[in-house]
């Protein structure tokens, strides 16, 4: 190979290198958004949420989620947890969890997650209003 062909074929490299660096979305560019910002309270309640790429608006299907927690630190009572229970989701990118809300008031689900192909985790914190 003669130098200017090695020279061009290095260029090319990089060029390709940094185009798919590019292409990759970080993780910071995903979150979970509420579904319906509100539910009845009581038991067996089901929340539905999206995971959203933030830079395409598109829903992101197969997250691995690790971590889910459910609690009343919104209005200062972080020590009310309840269990969550991850169901099915009925769309691709939407996942859905179902809990009991055992009074009325702003609950926060807690979310943590992991993004095929990228590395991090997406953790969320959501506000639910459980209505009487």
């Amino acid at each position: 190979m003669t130098t200017s062909n090695l020279a061009r074929a290095s260029v090319a490299a990089l060029i390709a290198s940094t185009l798919a660096t590019a292409a990759r979305a970080e993780i910071k560019n995903y979150e979970f958004q509420l579904v319906q910002p509100t539910v009845k309270a009581g038991a067996d309640r089901v929340v539905t949420v999206r995971l959203v790429d933030k830079t395409t608006g598109k829903a992101v299907p197969d997250a691995v989620i690790f971590a889910s927690r459910l609690d009343m630190a919104p209005d200062g009572m972080q020590e009310m947890a309840t269990k969550v229970t991850a169901m099915p989701g009925t769309e691709p990118g939407t996942y859905r969890f179902k809990a009991t809300f055992g009074m009325a008031g702003r609950w926060q689900l807690s979310l943590g997650a992991k993004v095929q192909g990228e590395t991090g985790t997406v953790d969320n914190k959501l506000v639910v209003t459980a209505e009487k």
